[in-house]
């Protein structure tokens, strides 16, 4: 019997939820074609609802969370992997009811796995992992409305100091586009600064308490990761035919304004989704992550912990309170 050990969560009689660092069964895997020596992971606030016990997150506990990881296969029953090639894994139902990448092994099924990209490490991949390719969709959204980076186009980034805000700051800004990053933490300016935005306003600067149906045009386009008041309030800010891509709710899952941004300005809100993304479509983000969007300069946004460290690190992000990447090193 090969034991490994992994980050479980667990529902208590009282309705509680316990986390804690316990040796598993491989073989309680789920059955699936290829079994993954996760070497990386990365958290995300995803996987904080899940290992807080969030039933919309993960329906049945105990569990092992983590919606990214990448590592090594070890056994597969598929023609599209061998034994030694390294691969990572995003979206899809893992980590949410499938046994995610917070643990030294995981079993999933062929079509979820992606080989690495040559020019990026497993680390790499996790420092991008969820994150990285849901600003990728939000980059390629962009090209598609023909808001391009050469142009100087400005482009607002909200809750620019969370995961999918930071990877977004710096492949805009890699892109060519003027970025505007918003953020309520006052001591991470220089930290947007270096990873390449032009200006830092605070949160306080984005939002509109007037209740006006329109306001003055700020910027062309607008990756929210916020959601609420902050959302209804740069859509109302947007310059004509201007893209605001839909992403987060850490304010709110409310959206109350008029339509009139949508039908005087022609603006256009576009829902981002980043789990159920097919695989070819996945394939040739993840070569763009790696070559037009790749960032050289990660660790001065990058913590990276080791799993027995994951509980505190869930807290912190739950207080909002993470800032950057954390990657988890399995």
């Amino acid at each position: 019997m090969i034991k490994y050990k992994a980050l479980w969560v667990e529902e208590q009689p009282d309705g509680s939820f316990t986390k804690s660092i316990q040796d598993l069964n491989i073989h309680d895997l789920p059955d699936h074609e290829i079994l993954i020596s996760v070497r990386y992971s990365a958290l995300n606030y995803k996987d904080a609802l899940s290992a807080s016990g969030h039933k919309g997150i993960t329906r049945t506990f105990p569990f092992q969370p983590g919606i990214d990881a990448a590592g090594v296969v070890v056994e597969s029953r598929s023609k599209k992997f061998r034994t030694g090639d390294e691969v990572l894994v995003t979206g899809y139902d893992l980590g949410m009811n499938t046994y995610g990448g917070f643990g030294e092994y995981i079993r999933v099924p062929a079509d979820w796995v992606v080989p690495r990209p040559e020019s990026m490490t497993l680390r790499d991949t996790m420092i991008y992992g969820t994150a990285g390719f849901t600003a990728g969709i939000c980059m390629q959204e962009l090209e598609r409305f023909e808001i391009k980076g050469k142009d100087n186009r400005k482009v607002l980034v909200t809750g620019a100091t969370g995961g999918v805000g930071t990877l977004a700051v710096g492949m805009l800004a890699k892109a060519g586009y003027h970025v505007i990053a918003s953020t309520g933490k006052k001591d991470k300016r220089e930290m947007l600064l270096r990873l390449g935005a032009q200006e830092v306003i605070k949160r306080e600067d984005v939002l509109d308490t007037t209740g006006k149906f329109m306001l003055k045009g700020r910027w062309d386009a607008v990756i929210d990761t916020v959601g609420g008041n902050t959302l209804s309030s740069v859509i109302r800010s947007t310059n004509p035919r201007g893209v605001i891509c839909c992403l987060g709710l850490v304010e709110s899952d409310d959206l109350c304004m008029k339509i009139y941004p949508f039908i005087l300005r022609g603006v256009t809100l576009v829902g981002i989704d980043s789990a159920e993304r097919p695989m070819d479509y996945r394939a040739k983000l993840w070569k763009r992550l790696a070559t037009d969007w790749l960032l050289k300069d990660t660790d001065f946004f990058v913590k990276d912990v080791k799993l027995d460290e994951l509980p505190g690190e869930i807290e912190t992000i739950l207080w909002g309170e993470q800032a950057g990447k954390v990657v988890v090193n399995i």
